[in-house]
Formats: structure tokens, C-alpha cells, sequence
């Protein structure tokens, strides 16, 4: 590696996990995140010796991982969105700033709604309302003009706000007591010990399917079909932010739910089926 090279990496590495949230944000999918920051990394060291510092290499780097993910959003245009949760071991790091930038903006309800705004409206939202950066540079960046950019911002956040979805950033604190009981309804195959731990309008759905299933009754009903009659083994993990289950089967792991939590109860479940 030639001495340009090694000071790229050693000033470059340690942004990597919150490029990674940030290309996650636009594209939903951990591995065409991982995919758009490997890109970003392999342009920005090829344009390393042309970096003039008229911003910091943070911003230089945002830049290049907005465009490398817009540019994915294009190539996969007629996919339907692939929403993926994202580990939280991959956007943590020794950086206690860092991780807080990282993890911001990438609650699952959150995610999942920017997928369905147009490429050019979920950058301007992203970089604007959780990035804080200025409209002129959003301007400059997507070569859009200061009103376009308001414009931009102003239909994507109205799109939102028509949304059903909880888009409250600060993921409510899990109550472990539920979490354990949660745990031990599935190691039990027994869903009928959900019943208190979910709200009366808990939702459940399973990305990228259409098909979502709203009330306890429906949710447990659903849930009490594939549970029944099958030996779980259940491991608490985070994911998003928010706490996780990895639900193991004899034969490998079989889904993962991801846990939302309103009012001390289980608001949400997120299902990410292992196919």
C-alpha cells in the first residue's frame, strides 16, 4: 500500500459503520449497504490524491456513499424493496459519537417508510433531518437547486406523515421481564403466553411480503400456526436499535423477530423469515 493509501485507510476505517447505517437508510437492504460502502471506499481511494479538503473527509465520503446508493436504488428500480434488519454489532464500534451517529435514523418503521419515497426524496430527507446538513450542500451534492431541495423535503415528509407507522426515532426501552416471557412462550411452543405481552393493536409483518397481520387476535393466530408442535430454540439479539430474537429450529435458524415496543407492551413484530 503506498503511504497516500495508508493514510486513506487509517483517516477512512474508522467511518466505516456510519457509512454503513447511512447507506442503509437509503437502500433498506444490510448487504446492498455493505455493497454501496465497499463502492464508496473503492472510489473515494481512487480519487484520494485529488481530495483538496474543501470539506472534511466525513462529508466527502457521505457524498460518495449517497451517490453509490442512489445509483444501486437505480439498478434494482423494478425490485421490490428488500427490507433487512441490520445488526446493531455492525454499527457499533469504539467511538462512542460514532455509534450514536450510526444509529440514528435506522428504527425498522423508519426504514421501511423511506423505501417508499422516491430516490432523489429519501436522500434529501436523510441528509436533511438526520444528517442536519445544510440545503445548500444537499443542492450541490444532487445537483438540485436550493427550492428543489425544500421541495423535495416538503413532499417527503408529507408522505410520511401519512404513513400508519410509529416514526418516533428513539426506540421505546424493551422491558427485559417481557423480553424473557417472550423468549420462553416460543422455547415452550406455548403462543397463548404472548397474549399479555402484545397490545390489543400490536402488528405483525414480515418484509419484503405484502401481507401484515393487525390485532392479538389475527397476530397470535398467526403466530400459534407456526409455533405449535416444533422445538424452538430462542437467543436475544439487537437489531435496528431494538431488541431481537434469532428463533432456531433443529435445523438452523428460522427467523428473526425484531421487537417494538408502545406503552411498556409489544407494539410491533418484525419478522425477517430465513428462506
Amino acid at each position: 500500500m503506498t503511504p497516500a493509501g495508508a493514510d486513506f485507510a487509517a483517516a477512512a476505517e474508522p467511518l466505516r459503520a456510519e457509512l454503513l447505517a447511512h447507506c442503509y437508510r437509503l437502500l433498506g437492504s444490510r448487504h446492498d449497504a455493505e455493497d454501496a460502502v465497499q463502492e464508496t471506499y473503492l472510489r473515494a481511494w481512487r480519487a484520494y490524491d485529488r481530495f483538496e479538503g474543501r470539506s472534511t473527509l466525513r462529508r466527502w465520503l457521505y457524498a460518495i456513499a449517497t451517490r453509490a446508493s442512489l445509483t444501486a436504488i437505480e439498478q434494482r428500480s423494478r425490485r421490490a424493496y428488500p427490507l433487512e434488519p441490520l445488526p446493531d454489532s455492525l454499527i457499533g464500534g469504539d467511538d462512542p459519537a460514532a455509534a450514536v451517529a450510526a444509529r440514528a435514523g435506522v428504527r425498522l418503521a423508519f426504514v421501511a417508510a423511506l423505501q417508499r419515497l422516491p430516490a432523489r426524496q429519501r436522500a434529501v430527507l436523510v441528509l436533511r433531518d438526520v444528517l442536519q446538513w445544510p440545503a445548500a450542500e444537499v443542492a450541490q451534492l444532487l445537483d438540485m437547486t436550493g427550492a428543489g431541495v425544500n421541495s423535495a423535503l416538503q413532499r417527503a415528509r408529507a408522505t410520511l406523515a401519512r404513513l400508519d407507522l410509529d416514526l418516533d426515532d428513539v426506540a421505546e426501552p424493551a422491558d427485559t421481564t417481557v423480553l424473557d416471557r417472550y423468549a420462553a412462550a416460543f422455547e415452550h411452543a406455548d403462543v397463548g403466553r404472548l397474549a399479555d405481552l402484545v397490545r390489543d393493536d400490536v402488528v405483525l409483518d414480515m418484509p419484503p411480503r405484502a401481507r401484515t397481520y393487525h390485532g392479538r387476535e389475527a397476530v397470535l393466530g398467526f403466530l400459534a400456526g407456526k409455533v405449535h408442535g416444533r422445538s424452538w430454540r430462542v437467543v436475544a439479539t439487537r437489531a435496528n436499535g431494538q431488541a431481537a430474537f434469532e428463533c432456531h429450529l433443529p435445523e438452523g435458524l428460522h427467523a428473526l423477530h425484531v421487537l417494538t415496543f408502545r406503552d411498556g407492551r409489544i407494539g410491533r413484530i418484525t419478522v425477517f423469515l430465513q428462506e
